[in-house]
């Protein structure tokens, strides 16, 4: 039986945090949060892309890893089922869009250097909604390096992120892919879409226990 290992994903205000933390609850997972606000380096980074993209990337690749490490150490022991509220593949997502074609290449090395043998997850999660969803979502969490969140490049995110993960489904057929339009269900503020997507995922990990 395939031990459950969901990683939740989309573009920035979508509601990963808030589905990972309902799945982790009802399923009585291993939550795996990504470090944000720790970033020392994100106040900076919205006020210029340009100039500090490199550092906040190699900062969020740096520790999710450090996560991914310890999660490998922790469940070849213990075995508990995960749910991440991020892929690290969203690391190349946003290193292509914000990083210049010389230090892309760069990263993409020292990527590839450090996934290699990390946990796999066999369920994803993707998260997406309108440009102007994202924005009022973003103003709602009310994060203070987020309050000047430029439209435009959260548009080019959710861009990105339609066309790698139309890649993924062709490079990992294997790997479910449950879609969920945050324009049609506010899991956050109704419960009601909140239950709808949690049967959803439910249904696909007991579909998954039956395979080897």
């Amino acid at each position: 039986m395939k031990i459950p290992f969901i990683t939740i994903e989309g573009p920035i205000g979508v509601g990963k945090t808030s589905l990972s933390q309902a799945i982790a609850e009802s399923q009585n997972f291993h939550q795996l949060k990504e470090i944000v606000d720790e970033n020392p380096f994100l106040n900076k980074f919205y006020k210029d892309i340009e100039e500090w993209s490199f550092q906040t990337e190699m900062f969020f690749l740096c520790n999710r890893y450090k996560q991914l490490s310890d999660l490998k150490k922790e469940n070849s022991v213990q075995g508990k089922p995960v749910v991440a509220d991020y892929h690290i593949f969203k690391n190349l997502i946003f290193a292509k869009r914000t990083l210049s074609s010389t230090e892309y290449e760069k990263y993409e090395a020292i990527y590839k250097i450090l996934i290699k043998d990390m946990p796999v997850p066999n369920i994803v999660v993707y998260l997406h909604a309108s440009q102007e969803t994202l924005m009022n979502r973003i103003a709602l969490r009310g994060r203070e390096f987020e309050k000047n969140m430029d439209p435009t490049y959260i548009q080019q995110l959710s861009d990105d992120y339609h066309v790698f993960m139309e890649q993924f489904e062709k490079e990992h057929p294997e790997i479910p892919v449950l879609r969920f339009n945050g324009d049609d269900y506010d899991f956050v503020q109704n419960d009601i879409d909140m239950q709808f997507i949690l049967r959803e995922v439910n249904a696909t990990i007991k579909k998954g226990a039956t395979l080897k």
